[in-house]
């Protein structure tokens, strides 16, 4: 694909093994980097979109499979980026297999919680009648970065939150022991916060949530 062939090309002319080494290890050894820095591997990324515009507009989907299938952490980075600018209110039903793909595929929260946000969530904006059932699924799963999806994917929904889905889900995985998940409890209860602070209080003093939870969802009101 030229379009990954062009990206692959600034990557390494601008590759930093300082800046690597350091990315790597603040990941803790789970992936490998060129060393981009966030504006320098985003001004390679738009340069080649504008180049292989209609690449990408028909192989969007292949391209971020294609990407993920990649060891460098950049690429991983690229593919979610495609799809969040390609698929925005394009999305089909068939999606959702691509979506918990990525989510389970080179899981971290750098990438499962941008998933979240911007894939699952705008995904089940556009297909609402498929909220319960998807997110009753990941919510179910063994895969703790489902359960973090489940809870997290209305991040930015502000008065369109389905209040009833996050608290349930709150209290559903409250007795988690995973950091990642009493993280995600306090931080979506935190957002939700900014728009009704009042049910957000009431919930935390009533769910015997886990004091990080708690603490995270507080801390803001």
């Amino acid at each position: 694909m030229n379009f990954i062939d062009e990206l692959t090309s600034g990557f390494k002319a601008n590759a930093n093994a300082e800046n690597a080494k350091y990315m790597q290890d603040y990941m803790r050894g789970l992936f490998t980097f060129y060393g981009l820095k966030t504006n320098d591997r985003r001004a390679i990324f738009k340069e080649a979109c504008l180049n292989h515009r209609q690449e990408i507009k028909t192989s969007c989907r292949d391209i971020a499979l294609k990407l993920y299938e990649t060891e460098k952490r950049e690429y991983h980075y690229c593919a979610i980026e495609v799809l969040i600018k390609e698929l925005k209110k394009k999305f089909v039903k068939d999606d959702i297999v691509l979506i918990e793909h990525l989510i389970v595929t080179h899981s971290w929260w750098d990438s499962v919680d941008t998933i979240s946000k911007y894939l699952l969530g705008v995904y089940l904006q556009q297909f609402p009648e498929e909220t319960k059932t998807i997110i009753n699924r990941f919510s179910d799963s063994d895969n703790m970065w489902l359960n973090r999806s489940a809870i997290i994917f209305q991040l930015g929904y502000k008065k369109d939150t389905i209040e009833d889905i996050l608290f349930t889900q709150s209290l559903k995985h409250k007795h988690s022991n995973e950091f990642f998940i009493q993280k995600a409890i306090g931080w979506a209860l935190r957002e939700y916060g900014k728009t009704n602070p009042q049910a957000v209080r009431d919930f935390v003093t009533k769910a015997g949530l886990k004091p990080l939870s708690a603490r995270e969802a507080l801390k803001n009101l």
